[in-house]
């Protein structure tokens, strides 16, 4: 048996709905429909269930291999101590044991209430400021205290880790690795003096339009912090932004008005969302590599992996290492 065989074989990629649903019932002493709906996930096997008494649930199963026992836990203590102070999140239920984190047959998971909502993509004024309000809030909890088992977001730990990840396997071509490895290389060396004495506090990592989701009547509210790091708090802004940095001053003014009524934020930080970005790009190139090697045959690009994809990255990554080197004088008087 091959190396991708053996590891589809994996109870992970063979959850039965008899499992899941038994499972949860034990779990949280209910009993359940046969509700049993895949959720779009290209990491975790996400399963949305139904209460027989109403009532949705999302029970995700943990990827073997990405997070240890002790980052899992490091996540749901910080949406937990975030639903303390009433900051809309969703947060794990307690299971049989009182603990967030089950595990079955080698598997870990968590079962979430289901929370509907829509997400836009794109905010009005009075929307901005209550972003800004949310992040302020849920990054003064953050800072409170670090993540000791989390991804630490900055160029030569989360960055240098996932190019290793790229050059130390087989998934870019030989031709194509020094060229990859080359403009990498370059964007390190151009970013790291930009993070040197950068904030780093628990942030959520993932912050795109996406996983902010309003319910009518109700306030935005914040979700899926899987991917939680140690990282600078303008990462949690950029990604929503409608564009680059030069074109969205008034979304991040008004950002900002309601991030400082709960946390001060140092304006100097925005300097960084270029590098930032050209990190996101990396990890998001590893990530991918991440899940053809781990199961054989799961894209989240259709061509991933070909020639014509390494060299779509590299001139990408090429242009972005020139944007990093223009913002410092284009922004400066902002920056």
């Amino acid at each position: 048996m091959n190396t991708s065989t053996r590891k589809k074989s994996h109870l992970f990629h063979q959850l039965e709905p008899e499992l899941v649903l038994g499972l949860a019932e034990e779990e949280l002493g209910l009993r359940l429909t046969n509700l049993f709906r895949p959720m779009t996930s290209y990491i975790n096997k996400v399963y949305e269930l139904e209460r027989r008494r109403g009532g949705g649930l999302i029970i995700k199963f943990y990827r073997p291999g990405r997070w240890t026992d002790k980052a899992l836990l490091d996540e749901h203590a910080f949406v937990l101590e975030l639903v303390e102070r009433e900051i809309p999140v969703v947060p794990p239920l307690k299971l049989k044991s009182g603990a967030t984190l089950g595990t079955a047959k080698g598997l870990r998971y968590a079962i979430f209430p289901k929370r509907g909502g829509r997400s836009h993509d794109e905010y009005n004024d009075d929307q901005w400021l209550e972003i800004g309000r949310l992040l302020g809030r849920i990054h003064s909890v953050g800072a409170v205290r670090s993540a000791r088992h989390r991804l630490v977001m900055a160029p030569d730990h989360s960055t240098a880790r996932h190019l290793r990840t790229l050059l130390d396997g087989d998934i870019v071509p030989g031709e194509l690795k020094g060229r990859l490895q080359e403009v990498c290389a370059a964007i390190l060396d151009e970013i790291r003096p930009i993070f040197v004495g950068s904030e780093r506090i628990r942030i959520h990592g993932d912050c795109h339009f996406a996983n902010l989701l309003q319910r009518p009547g109700e306030p935005l509210y914040l979700i899926d912090f899987d991917d939680m790091a140690m990282g600078p708090p303008v990462q949690d802004l950029w990604m929503l932004l409608p564009g680059r940095l030069m074109d969205s001053m008034a979304e991040v003014d008004l950002f900002l008005e309601g991030y400082e009524t709960f946390r001060p934020f140092d304006r100097r930080s925005l300097r960084l969302i270029e590098p930032l970005r050209a990190m996101r790009y990396i990890h998001y190139m590893a990530w991918c590599a991440h899940q053809v090697c781990d199961d054989g045959d799961t894209r989240a690009i259709d061509d991933f992996g070909s020639a014509e994809y390494w060299q779509r990255e590299i001139k990408d990554l090429q242009d972005q290492l020139e944007e990093i080197r223009r913002v410092p004088s284009a922004g400066g008087n902002l920056l």
